[in-house]
């Protein structure tokens, strides 16, 4: 037996020496780890227990997943029937006042030697085979230097959970067929794969199971780190992943529904994005020649305001990044805040909003503003602050960019209105408004029947189409006297502008696309 006293100075001097416990007490007394395992448990008064073959161990990961019994040093196990918990170290009494606390119910305590349960943890994680253990970190394919999922069509066939080959080889096929969302929906028989592609979803397999689909919404909850016990809140995250030798990021969100949980995953390809951002002009992005020539002389103004409005994923955030590219010649200093940053900008100083640290636009802005800067892009205008900041910034010599959630051109002066900004203050601001859709085009290899190339769907790609109001004289003072949109409405359109609809029904008379796309994307 052993008393107390050598226990505790053999438990520190092995965390001294970043070694186990009983490999101190074996160095110390020339005992062997049985030995010392039944000397422990008599003088703690525990049963013990060896741990032998770790395949025999049903370690219950559901109750306390393996992240957790790895920082608490215990596991727990099913034994016979009853729920047991392993643990080495019969001193720690913040261990057995967190065993008391976290409500479950453990039938038997056992002592084992530290190295065997060390060994038990690194077992869990090399497995690879077994369905019910998703619910763990033990099926992680992180690279342990660079902390970044590896997956590629090599590590995919050697896998050999059904679990982390379905979430794997999406990620991988997704990414490969241009999507910008993974949807993974719960059903009745299983789980539903579908991508979003030129901004509109499409089915990409069903994989029969509730089971599965359980076991495979953990599976994205454990690469996101988010909590895998938790099935009634919506939760988001993120994780990262290198694939086809890009390191991409994915932002994750997790949704209860009817028949378990859904999981949308936001595929966010920066490295390829920034060598098409190295380059991007506004002539890449489709526009026609008008709405084209308008954002570029808008956006070389010295001072003022430019706002994109438009749906998401209606692509406005990239025309402000074409437009920034075009004119940032290194004589200017150009601040970014958004939310997030999605794609880097050589030269430009980009800032992520951090709402949980209290950085939002509106406390970004003000502090922008304080650094000198020469032109400024805000991410969205979404809040009454946020505006009356923009709208100054553009009214003290700066030239100001951003988006605003509105259909069209003339409804975010409504936007503006309803955001209480006094409307000859906007307009006094206001260089011009420019609204935005994408429309898929045809597919070049099978214009439009449907093919292996566009998955059946007869479109690949996508040109954007925009609306312009420019302000001038007269234009401003309908506006600040509040004259109606229609007159608005013709007003500009006898100064030049075309309308979303206009556009896009040339774009199905030069058989680039079919009506029934742009009676999905515009309005009549």
């Amino acid at each position: 037996m052993f008393n107390t006293s050598e226990v505790i100075q053999a438990r520190q001097l092995a965390k001294a020496n970043n070694k186990t416990f009983d490999a101190v007490l074996q160095s110390q007394t020339g005992l062997s780890g049985t030995e010392i395992l039944n000397a422990l448990g008599a003088t703690f008064f525990y049963p013990v227990l060896s741990v032998g073959s770790y395949s025999s161990i049903e370690a219950d990961f559901e109750r306390l997943p393996l992240s957790e019994c790895q920082r608490v040093m215990a596991l727990v196990v099913q034994k016979g029937g009853d729920l047991g918990m392993l643990f080495c170290d019969p001193t720690d009494e913040t261990l057995q006042k967190w065993a008391d606390s976290v409500g479950i119910l453990i039938d038997q305590r056992f002592l084992v030697l530290e190295s065997e349960l060390v060994g038990a943890f690194k077992h869990f994680e090399m497995g690879k085979t077994a369905l019910s253990g998703v619910m763990g970190e033990e099926f992680s394919t992180l690279d342990r230097q660079t902390g970044v999922e590896e997956i590629s069509l090599a590590r995919i066939d050697e896998t050999h959970s059904p679990v982390i080959k379905l979430i794997n080889s999406t990620l991988f096929d997704a990414l490969g067929a241009g999507a910008s969302d993974i949807h993974l929906e719960a059903s009745a028989g299983g789980l539903v794969v579908k991508y979003r592609i030129d901004g509109v979803i499409i089915e990409a397999a069903r994989v029969p199971g509730a089971e599965l689909n359980e076991q495979a919404i953990s599976r994205v909850k454990v690469m996101a780190e988010l909590d895998i016990t938790e099935r009634r809140t919506p939760q988001d995250g993120r994780f990262k992943a290198r694939i086809r030798d890009r390191n991409i990021d994915f932002r994750v969100s997790i949704m209860p529904s009817v028949f378990g949980e859904d999981a949308v995953i936001r595929i966010l390809d920066k490295e390829h994005l920034s060598d098409q951002l190295s380059g991007l002009t506004l002539d890449f992005l489709g526009f026609d020649a008008q709405p084209m020539a308008v954002i570029r002389s808008l956006a070389a103004k010295p001072h003022g305001m430019l706002l994109l409005t438009g749906p998401t994923g209606s692509g406005k955030t990239t025309t402000l990044y074409a437009a920034i590219s075009e004119i940032n010649d290194g004589k200017s200093k150009i601040i970014t805040i958004e939310d997030p940053v999605e794609y880097q900008v050589p030269g430009v100083l980009q800032i992520p909003v951090n709402e949980r640290k209290g950085l939002s636009f509106a406390r970004g802005l003000r502090s922008i503003l304080r650094h000198d800067p020469d032109k400024i892009m805000v991410g969205e205008i979404r809040d009454p602050e946020t505006a009356q900041i923009a709208v100054q910034a553009a009214l003290t010599g700066h030239l100001v960019f951003s988006t605003v959630h509105a259909n069209n051109v003339f409804d975010v002066l409504g936007r503006f209105e309803h955001m209480d900004v006094d409307p000859y203050t906007f307009v006094s601001a206001l260089n011009g408004i420019v609204a935005q859709r994408l429309i898929r085009i045809f597919c070049a290899d099978c214009h439009g029947a449907g093919c292996k190339s566009c998955r059946g769907t007869g479109y690949k790609g996508r040109r954007a189409i925009g609306e312009c109001l420019v302000m001038d004289d007269e234009i401003r003072e309908m506006i600040a006297s509040r004259a109606s949109i229609r007159a608005i409405k013709e007003a500009a359109k006898q100064r030049g502008t075309r309308l979303l609809r206009e556009t896009a029904e040339q774009m199905v008379r030069d058989h680039l696309t079919s009506q029934e796309e742009i009676d999905r994307i515009t309005f009549y």
